[in-house]
């Protein structure tokens, strides 16, 4: 038998130190990453607050909920779960005490997170990230709906415990990665599938049917979220797979540019994804049917531009568009590219419901500045200087000029509604109080 040497010993220990040193390291960056991906930050951090101790408020159908500390904090956080407790919270929605979670937390999505990736995430949050001690609010809910074991029954009827992903035998590694991100971390379906009155999403992946990722039934905040699938007006029909990765990565293309909760998502997710997976996630997206597969595809009209080009502005919303939108979007509705978004064809100006189209007059945007795109890009809120009727007006001649062909008309009263939902400094000054105060 060979004899090792005391010298020998210690290089070879020194050596598999090293080596379990970087394989930790590695985990936690890849933990780190998958978090992002997942954008956990974005509902268990509140504003001002530290990241991931929870205590944002969430509004739901039935009362506020508050987002949980998900540090590593003993005593208020998660520093007591063991990985078993952790994969069963996330991917099962049942907390440590056997309590089942509200499904704000998307976690019928997150059930299908590989083990490999759900232990790195749990060795990020256990090692990556600071303890914060920070109780939190568990709900305003009102009794009876705050007891929780009717929520395990919910859990059982619409989120039943689903396996992890597994890629289609022969299937593109491209596609079924970005398959993986869609219907797991990324947790798309959360916010861009309609749900059903029992608050469940309608489908929970394409094998399901074409209401996957076909847009919000309700609005969501305040704004609806967009169809994902292919269809020709409201959706991602005119959007390459190169047109869908900047947008990730960047919230800007040569189609629209980001607003609303999305926002978030870019600003503190989606830029930090790599090429590659931005580009799985794209070429997933564009493989999903369209929901409407007759929709009529957008074809650019020129008869109402060439009509503000002379002057004339006789169409309801004409006169104020050209006040209040045209120095940024032009006459023609094309904007700059990547920098003040076209209107014309555009998918948002184009969806049935008009309420983000209302709340961005109304408000205002913030384009934030990102990795790929520095520049931040604020556009003005008009809900202090414009009453209800004019907002409907320059919101129903963006919906139906240079070719848009939006089904809905907006009136007084839509916007009314989605003003009474926006603070008071950027949505309730009307223009007759205004010169009233004069």
């Amino acid at each position: 038998m060979m004899k090792m040497t005391l010298p020998a010993l210690l290089l070879g220990m020194a050596s598999f130190i090293a080596l379990a040193d970087d394989n930790g390291a590695e985990q936690l960056r890849r933990g780190e990453y998958l978090a992002r991906a997942g954008d956990c930050v974005a509902c268990h951090t509140k504003a001002g607050g530290q990241p991931f101790a929870g205590g944002l408020s969430m509004d739901t159908p039935i009362g506020a909920i508050y987002s949980t500390n998900i540090t590593p904090d003993k005593k208020t956080g998660i520093g007591d779960y063991s990985y078993d407790d952790f994969q069963k919270a996330v991917r099962h929605g049942v907390a440590k005490n056997g309590d089942t979670l509200y499904p704000a937390m998307p976690y019928p999505s997150y059930a299908v997170v590989s083990d490999d990736d759900m232990r790195a995430m749990y060795a990020w949050f256990m090692h990556g990230v600071q303890p914060v001690e920070q109780v939190n609010r568990p709900s305003d809910i009102p009794w009876p709906l705050s007891m929780r074991w009717p929520l395990a029954i919910w859990r059982g009827l619409f989120a039943p415990d689903v396996a992890a992903f597994q890629p289609v035998k022969g299937q593109d590694p491209v596609l079924a990665r970005g398959q993986y991100l869609v219907e797991g971390l990324g947790h798309c379906g959360a916010c861009h599938t309609p749900r059903s009155l029992t608050m469940q999403e309608k489908a929970l992946n394409n094998r399901e049917g074409s209401d996957y990722l076909s847009g919000s039934n309700a609005p969501i905040d305040g704004w609806t979220a967009s169809n994902l699938r292919g269809d020709n007006r409201d959706g991602l029909g005119r959007w390459s797979e190169d047109d869908l990765v900047q947008f990730l990565r960047t919230g800007r293309n040569d189609q629209t540019a980001v607003f609303g909760g999305m926002t978030e998502v870019v600003e503190h997710s989606l830029q930090y994804l790599s090429k590659e997976d931005a580009t799985a996630i794209a070429r997933y997206l564009k493989s999903l049917g369209a929901r409407d597969p007759n929709q009529v595809g957008y074809k650019p009209d020129d008869a109402v531009a060439k009509a503000l080009w002379q002057g004339d502005d006789s169409k309801p919303g004409a006169s104020v568009y050209v006040d209040s939108c045209a120095a940024c979007h032009k006459t023609d509705g094309s904007g700059y590219q990547r920098f003040f978004p076209q209107l014309r064809g555009n998918a948002v100006v184009q969806a049935q419901d008009p309420t983000s189209l209302i709340h961005i007059v109304l408000s205002g945007a913030m384009l934030p500045g990102v990795k790929g795109a520095p520049s931040s890009i604020t556009m003005p809120a008009f809900g202090w200087r414009l009453n209800d009727r004019q907002v409907a007006d320059v919101v129903n001649f963006i919906r139906t000029s240079w070719g848009n062909t939006a089904k809905t008309q907006v009136s007084d009263s839509d916007v009314a509604k989605v003003r009474k939902t926006l603070p008071a400094q950027t949505g309730s000054v009307s223009v007759e109080k205004l010169m009233q105060e004069k």
